[in-house]
């Protein structure tokens, strides 16, 4: 084991599905005084892009110490059953748990086997401002671009695993839950320990970056999940490409190729598909002295990765014009909320699209 990590103490068992939450695991582990030594257990999508993230953020947790248990957990129609036996006797001995999507079924379906008594939940992007507060009402775990929506076959079958997942998310004396965040939470459920993310480990391990003249544009897939038109997402980015002098547009790693391949035409930006989360690729640099972010994780995520520098995050809100027939009823109220609490805790500048 490293000796960045720590002796484990209570075995502790983290679940990933994406290259933010295992990072935000290794933020989770380095906040705590002694370390924490864990399995890390990397559920994996099939995405290409995001699988070649998770690969190379394993890669770091394997240096700070950690184990890393690989899962095909789509790797076909047998693959969840297989995945989730496989995992029940580590599930069943793990005295905390460490995840990154309350909202994921995977994830719910595992939370019906832990007896651990400590769960942690980390960032994973804005979606953890919409638990928190789901949690705090006593709502159903509903992920935020789908609210108000009516739910499918697939809801109402896995609506009693979604309800355990929620009651074994909510703490008791038998269970003690805690919230790692970089994100501003309005309501704070009773009894849950809220505990402030730094991005301490990203900026001791990374930088700091050489600074460039210019902007950097970082993309977003509100496309890609039917909130924002594509037509008037391009629009969008080229005026601000061209107000704010930007060179380089960092995909999401969720955004299409085609609609990437359109932008490189349109509005001349080169596209870079980071290998690694933003956050970390931005430390290490180059990144412009500027970086132009529609409402996302980042807005409130660089500015602490960032912090000490002297780079710029601008926001750029959504108009209620770009947002499709089918957007969720929540999306323009959750969007403004992203962008006016960044520009609270972190005083960002706003910019407009024109």
């Amino acid at each position: 084991m490293s000796p960045r990590a720590g002796k484990a103490g209570p075995h502790t068992l983290a679940f990933v599905e994406s290259p933010v939450q295992l990072l935000n695991v290794l933020e989770w582990a380095h906040a705590h005084a002694s370390g924490a030594g864990l399995t890390l257990v990397v559920l994996s999508p099939v995405d290409p892009m995001t699988r070649g993230q998770l690969r190379r953020m394993s890669e770091l947790a394997r240096e700070e110490g950690h184990e890393v248990r690989w899962e095909e957990a789509r790797g076909g129609p047998a693959a969840p059953l297989q995945t989730i036996g496989g995992l029940a006797g580590p599930l069943r001995r793990a005295s905390r748990i460490v995840l990154g999507d309350p909202f994921s079924r995977y994830v719910q379906l595992l939370l019906t086997i832990t007896r651990a008594r400590d769960l942690v939940v980390v960032d994973d992007g804005t979606a953890t401002m919409e638990f928190v507060g789901q949690l705090a009402r006593g709502e159903r775990l509903v992920r935020w671009h789908r609210k108000g929506g009516r739910p499918g076959p697939r809801d109402l079958l896995l609506a009693p695993v979604s309800a355990a997942a929620r009651h074994r998310l909510t703490p008791d004396d038998k269970r003690r839950v805690e919230v790692f965040s970089s994100m501003p939470m309005e309501d704070t459920p009773p009894g849950v320990t809220l505990t402030a993310h730094t991005f301490a480990w990203t900026r001791a391990r990374f930088g700091p970056p050489r600074i460039t003249q210019g902007a950097d544009m970082v993309g977003t897939s509100l496309v890609e999940t039917g909130v924002v038109d594509a037509d008037a997402y391009l629009t969008a980015v080229r005026s601000l490409a061209g107000a704010h002098g930007a060179k380089r547009y960092f995909a999401h790693r969720r955004e299409s190729t085609d609609k990437l391949h359109r932008l490189a035409v349109e509005t001349g930006l080169e596209i870079v598909r980071p290998e690694l989360p933003l956050e970390l690729i931005a430390r290490r640099g180059p990144i412009g002295r500027t970086v132009v972010s529609f409402p996302s994780t980042v807005v409130h995520t660089l500015p602490l990765a960032l912090s000490g520098t002297e780079v710029t995050v601008a926001v750029c809100d959504i108009d209620p014009a770009w947002l499709t027939r089918n957007a969720s009823p929540r999306a323009q109220g959750f969007l403004s909320n992203v962008t006016g609490t960044a520009k609270d805790a972190h005083h960002l500048s706003a910019v407009p699209a024109v």
